[in-house]
């Protein structure tokens, strides 16, 4: 694309996503990697939720969560998953859609063991999204796994990330008049080339 220039410009679209997350995080003050994860359950209902963009690979995004809340039993039901990564600072986002794939081996046990110590008890004592009492009985569930994990617990069996190999990548940028800038990136299946092109604002 001749046009296809400045912010915009090179041939990989993992690098282009790194050096937009890297111009966002001294604007974001709050997770510049927070990513709007959308999933489909079993009946196609859609849902939406936050969740953080913890690495970019060269070829997928990965991301981690309970396996057994609902975001994991859609992501793992469908096989397939969106998101978009907006900053409001910077006026730009990035959609992206693919397939869904499991990390469950020394990759999460890495990022795992890198969280604080309450952040990795915490996914110990949360049956995510299950219903809950009240807030004590989620206290006395981090108590009692406080006692049993001791201070080096071990990843969850139910515990784990998600890696989003994207099948069509969006750029967007605001532009004058509402005459905003867009780049799609899409490619058949993943390791295919990419076919990129401008799209009406």
């Amino acid at each position: 694309m001749s046009d296809r220039a400045g912010i915009f410009a090179g041939d990989d679209p993992f690098a282009l996503i790194r050096s937009w997350m890297d111009a966002a995080a001294p604007q974001e003050l709050n997770d510049p990697n927070a990513i709007a994860l959308a999933t489909v359950d079993e009946t196609g209902m859609p849902n939406a939720r936050v969740v953080l963009l913890k690495d970019v690979e060269d070829d997928a995004f990965v991301f981690y969560t309970n396996y057994e809340s609902a975001k994991a039993r859609e992501l793992d039901h469908a096989g397939k998953a969106a998101f978009v990564m907006h900053w409001k600072s910077l006026r730009r986002q990035v959609r992206a859609r693919g397939l869904i794939t499991r990390e469950d081996g020394a990759k999460a046990d890495a990022y795992y063991k890198s969280r604080s110590l309450k952040s990795r008890l915490g996914a110990w004592a949360s049956a995510q999204s299950r219903p809950l009492a009240d807030r004590a009985t989620l206290e006395a569930a981090l108590e009692k796994v406080t006692v049993e994990q001791g201070d080096d617990p071990a990843r969850p069996p139910f515990w784990g990330g998600f890696r989003l190999t994207p099948v069509e990548i969006e750029f967007w940028a605001d532009g004058d008049a509402r005459l905003h800038n867009r780049f799609q990136w899409r490619r058949s299946a993943p390791g295919q080339p990419w076919d990129i092109s401008r799209l009406n604002p």
